[in-house]
């Protein structure tokens, strides 16, 4: 896997990934950024949870599962001191379907948490990961 990061002005840069396809990334105005895309530091948790939602969703389908929807909140608290990593995140996963069996949805979420999310997996170590679940009724 490969990708890109093109720099623009400021402190803005241009990521491609080996697929084609592109994000910009930039500061804050305090920095000397002008605000025009999300920070790296944003992106990790974005792809942490995307990372962990098709997963979620694929394991979800496999058990016949009707899921209508799922959200996924995800907070980082980060170091004080440089270089600021995360020190802790929490991934909330908030599922709304039909008839969603809790047993598999609490599987999904540990199959992906504990085995599938090479994101997760990536952070263990050096990051606190927890997570939690609901399942939201009409």
């Amino acid at each position: 896997m490969k990708a890109k990061v093109v720099y623009v002005k400021g402190l803005q840069f241009v990521g491609e990934s080996e697929t084609g396809h592109a994000i910009v990334m930039d500061g804050n105005r305090e920095f000397g950024g002008e605000d025009t895309g999300p920070r790296p530091m944003e992106l990790l948790l974005l792809g942490l949870g995307g990372c962990t939602g098709m997963d979620v969703v694929s394991i979800l389908k496999k058990k016949k599962q009707e899921l209508e929807g799922l959200e996924i909140v995800i907070e980082g608290k980060k170091a004080e001191e440089h270089p600021k990593r995360f020190t802790d995140i929490t991934i909330e996963f908030r599922l709304k379907g039909k008839n969603l069996s809790e047993e598999a949805v609490k599987r999904a979420v540990e199959l992906s948490m504990e085995k599938y999310c090479s994101v997760k997996a990536t952070l263990e170590g050096k990051t606190n990961v927890s997570f939690k679940y609901s399942i939201i009724s009409d």
